[in-house]
C-alpha cells in the first residue's frame, strides 16, 4: 500500500462535512430571520385578541352588575342604601366605578343606556311608576374597541351586552 503522507480518505471527508455544516448554518439563519417576524406577529395578535375578550368579558358583567344594582334601587328602596332610588345617571356612574385597569372610562368609549320596561301583567302599575317594584329595569352597555397593533384593523369596534331584572325594592 502505498500512500502518501497527509492525504487520508478520512481528511476529504471532514472537509465535505464541514462545508456542509457551514452551509446549514447560513440556511437556518436565513429561515430564522423569514419566520421570527410572523411568529413576533402571531403572538402580539394573540395578546391583543386576548384584550378584545377581556373587553367583551367585562362589557357584559357591567350590564349585568348595573341592573342588578338598579334592581335594588327602586322606588321603596331602603333609604340607608346610598344612591338609593337609581337613575340613569347613577347607573351610568356605577359602571364608571366598575371600570378595571386597561378599560377607557370615557364617554366616546363606554356608553351605559338605562331604560324601565313593562313587563308583561304589569302595565297599569309600571306605566303610572316604571321604578316600582315588579317592574323591570334594562341596562345596554357599550364598548368601542379599538386593537393597538398596526396590522390589525383600525376602525373601532362596538361591543355590546344587555341585561333586564325585575325591580325587587
Amino acid at each position: 500500500m502505498n500512500r502518501r503522507r497527509g492525504s487520508s480518505p478520512t481528511r476529504s471527508t471532514d472537509r465535505c462535512r464541514s462545508r456542509a455544516l457551514a452551509s446549514a448554518r447560513g440556511n437556518t439563519l436565513t429561515e430564522f430571520a423569514l419566520v421570527f417576524p410572523l411568529l413576533v406577529m402571531l403572538i402580539f395578535g394573540l395578546i391583543d385578541f386576548g384584550r378584545a375578550l377581556y373587553t367583551y368579558h367585562f362589557v357584559s358583567d357591567a350590564a349585568r352588575e348595573a341592573s342588578r344594582w338598579a334592581s335594588v334601587r327602586g322606588k321603596q328602596c331602603d333609604k340607608s342604601l346610598s344612591g338609593c332610588e337609581a337613575d340613569p345617571v347613577a347607573i351610568q356612574n356605577y359602571v364608571a366605578g366598575i371600570v378595571p385597569p386597561g378599560i377607557d372610562s370615557s364617554p366616546q368609549a363606554l356608553s351605559v343606556a338605562t331604560a324601565w320596561v313593562v313587563p308583561p301583567g304589569k302595565v297599569g302599575t309600571c306605566n303610572a311608576f316604571p321604578n316600582n317594584p315588579g317592574c323591570a329595569v334594562q341596562v345596554i352597555v357599550t364598548y368601542n374597541f379599538k386593537f393597538i397593533l398596526p396590522f390589525l384593523p383600525k376602525s373601532a369596534y362596538s361591543m355590546t351586552s344587555t341585561s333586564e331584572m325585575i325591580i325587587s325594592k
